[in-house]
């Protein structure tokens, strides 16, 4: 028999709320397991307890049924599913995927393009894994053209907030637009990098997470991944 599991985690492994917010709705006694109001710390049984919320009976979900979603995220969105200052959220541009969706790893509110979303939490926990970290592809348009001693920097394994960072790739696209490659994602780390030689992002795009490409999907939409895709990602040879 299946062993019980908490409550909060069935409530994120059914897509219906964050932990967070599944513990507020415990506390609040919106929540009640076989009829009888629920408490923090209980545990269910999902195949045969019956759990309500808000009045509402919720499911367990079938393994096999998670949702893989590819985001243009546009510029000014932050990414997470609520925030505490009143900002949009990248919740909102995929709502109608009648799914919670979590975002696996970040991209800063100033920058857009690929971002992955999804309800499988292994899924997320190995791609954002640092021993698992797949190599992410960013154009990037800068204040000015680099100098040869600028990008020889750039390319070098550059200290920021006193960690060494791995050496990254760099491509001239245009005179002041550099694809740069990262197998590490760091906070803010290219403005960062950019900043200590005195250039200034002025904008930024993930065009591609290893072969996982952004392609034509236009900013502010979505689509779900095809099964080729999960299994590219989810291979221990994702890293090149």
């Amino acid at each position: 028999m299946a062993e019980p599991i908490r409550l909060q985690k069935f409530f994120t492994d059914s897509g219906t709320l964050s932990r967070r917010a599944a513990e507020d709705a415990i506390a609040k006694g919106l929540v009640r397991v076989n009829g009888e109001l629920a408490k923090l710390g209980d545990k269910v049984l999902p195949e045969v307890d019956v759990i309500e919320y808000n009045g509402k009976q919720i499911k367990p979900r079938n393994n096999c049924a998670h949702r893989y979603v590819m985001l243009n995220k546009p510029r000014g969105y932050v990414t997470t599913l609520q925030d505490e200052k009143g900002r949009k959220t990248v919740a909102e541009l995929v709502a109608n995927a009648n799914t919670r969706l979590y975002p696996v790893g970040r991209l800063d509110m100033d920058s857009e393009g690929l971002l992955l979303l999804t309800d499988d939490g292994e899924f997320t926990n190995r791609l954002t894994h640092p021993r698992h970290e797949i190599p992410k592809i960013y154009h990037v348009a800068v204040s000015a053209v680099p100098t040869k001693e600028q990008l020889a920097t750039l390319s070098s394994p550059m200290k920021i907030d006193g960690y060494t960072l791995l050496p990254v790739k760099i491509r001239k696209l245009a005179p002041d637009v550099l694809e740069m490659t990262l197998f590490e994602g760091r906070n803010r780390q290219i403005r960062k990098m950019c900043a200590s030689v005195g250039l200034k992002v002025n904008s930024l795009q993930r065009v591609a997470i290893g072969k996982l490409r952004l392609g034509t999907l236009p900013l502010g939409k979505w689509r779900e991944l095809t099964e080729e895709e999960v299994r590219y990602l989810s291979s221990p040879q994702v890293r090149q």
